[in-house]
């Protein structure tokens, strides 16, 4: 989130300043004019803080160039004045887009923080180091903010969430508790597991999904194409030497309504498309289909062990971490990754255990998201007082069941595919071949 920098008036006259973060200069100015209300100023300036481009020298050598983020020109030129600079140009950078990086890159700095935890690194210089390292620019510059705002003491949690559109939201939060916690090697290790295991999975499958999709859509296509073109030049042309077979007359009926009708069919796909995309990318979109996702055949069951194994891991690793069940429960819900899910546990776990006192085995199987092993699992880790450590076993259960099930997956998926192509060319050389059917007309009839 960017910062923003307020100036006010109290009434005595005396100047009133801050620094807040938000998502939008709407929402930080609806945010310092409730401030203003409650501590009596009138609000007179509000910066955000941006990026500019520099160039300097100093003592005759080459001129450099770089780029600082800071609430106006002076504060940047007055910086760099400060230590020793010839200040050439400083100029607001009117291109500051800055796209979220590749996961890979995400991944990798968690790994490697984990890595250099576990040496016994200071985290400051495990942050430095990393920051010089990194190449995506987005990244670079999040963990040099962060790096300055723990510096200057703030909360490690609100240093990372302000970056949470970078890191993701459980990432963010996770890093963020891991700095307050006596344990960071290994909340950093839990989510760096986390975090690989997400992308291996989201890789897996798209190898499973993208290749048979692409293959359906380029059949589609090329047979759309047979039929609407080139089966109808030769189909006329046997119809005029005698009666069409009934396949071969479908056909060409089928190409007619086709090519009459070809841009009020491709509008209405595109408009379903568009629709779809956009229904899906809102909230009630997303319940719907991750409601629905889990019980497809097939990969439905995958999708919803994969999403119990992210709660199971994110509970384990929070939970040795922070020790406060219900915000807990509330974050592994949140990072699962399934909205349907996480509605049923804040929804239904969460205050059964608040306002009638249930206890966790309870209060999840009331969800009805959860598998019967899940559930057993935990009446098992309750009992015994070992609920953290059977949430691992059960995630670590379900990372080698949907590892493997997926591979079978891919196979049956492919298999589906290879024979779904062999009926659609069957059909077509039939159709081709129905032409040999056709007996000419008698002379005279």
């Amino acid at each position: 989130m960017p910062d923003f920098r307020f100036t006010g008036v109290k009434p005595g006259g005396r100047m009133v300043q801050g620094v807040l973060s938000a998502e939008s200069k709407s929402e930080a100015k609806r945010i310092v004019q409730d401030l203003a209300q409650r501590n009596q100023f009138k609000l007179t300036e509000l910066r955000p803080r941006v990026s500019f481009i520099y160039k300097v020298s100093k003592d005759g050598e080459k001129a450099v160039k770089g780029e600082q983020k800071a609430f106006s020109k002076e504060e940047v030129q007055q910086a760099l004045e400060r230590l020793g600079y010839k200040v050439l140009y400083v100029q607001r950078n009117l291109i500051d887009f800055k796209p979220k990086p590749p996961t890979t890159e995400i991944v990798t700095f968690v790994r490697v923080s984990a890595d250099l935890l576990r040496e016994k690194l200071p985290y400051n210089e495990v942050l430095q180091l990393l920051a010089n390292d990194i190449e995506n620019k987005t990244l670079r510059e999040s963990v040099r903010d962060i790096n300055n705002d723990l510096k200057q003491g703030k909360d490690s949690e609100q240093a990372f969430l302000k970056h949470e559109k970078v890191f993701g939201k459980f990432t963010a939060h996770m890093l963020g508790l891991a700095s307050k916690s006596g344990n960071m090697a290994e909340i950093y290790e839990s989510t760096a597991k986390f975090l690989e295991r997400q992308a291996e999975f989201k890789k897996n499958l798209k190898s499973a999904l993208i290749m048979p999709m692409v293959t359906v859509f380029v059949l589609f296509i090329a047979v759309a194409y047979y039929v609407a073109y080139i089966f109808p030049e030769t189909a006329e042309l046997f119809a005029k030497l005698g009666e069409v077979p009934p396949m071969t007359a479908a056909t060409l009926k089928l190409s007619h309504f086709l090519t009459a009708n070809f841009w009020w069919i491709a509008l209405l796909i595109i408009s379903g498309v568009i629709f779809f995309v956009r229904f899906a990318s809102t909230e009630k979109g997303r319940f719907i289909l991750d409601k629905y996702v889990i019980r497809m055949p097939v990969m439905g069951s995958l999708f919803h062990k994969q999403s119990i194994e992210i709660f199971c891991r994110v509970f384990y690793a929070l939970y040795s971490g922070s020790g406060e069940n219900i915000e807990v429960i509330k974050l592994a819900a949140e990072a699962c990754g399934n909205k349907y899910m996480e509605h049923q546990i804040k929804t239904i776990a969460i205050p059964m255990m608040v306002t009638q006192g249930k206890g966790l085995t309870e209060s999840l199987a009331a969800t009805k998201v959860f598998t019967e092993t899940a559930i057993s699992r935990f009446h098992s880790g309750a009992e015994t007082g070992t609920v953290k450590n059977t949430a691992l076993q059960l995630a670590n259960y379900y990372e080698k069941e949907t590892g493997y099930k997926l591979k079978n997956a891919i196979d049956f998926i492919q298999v589906i595919i290879s024979m779904f192509i062999m009926v659609v060319m069957i059909l077509l050389t039939i159709v081709s071949s129905e032409s040999a059917l056709i007996h000419p007309k008698q002379p005279g009839m």
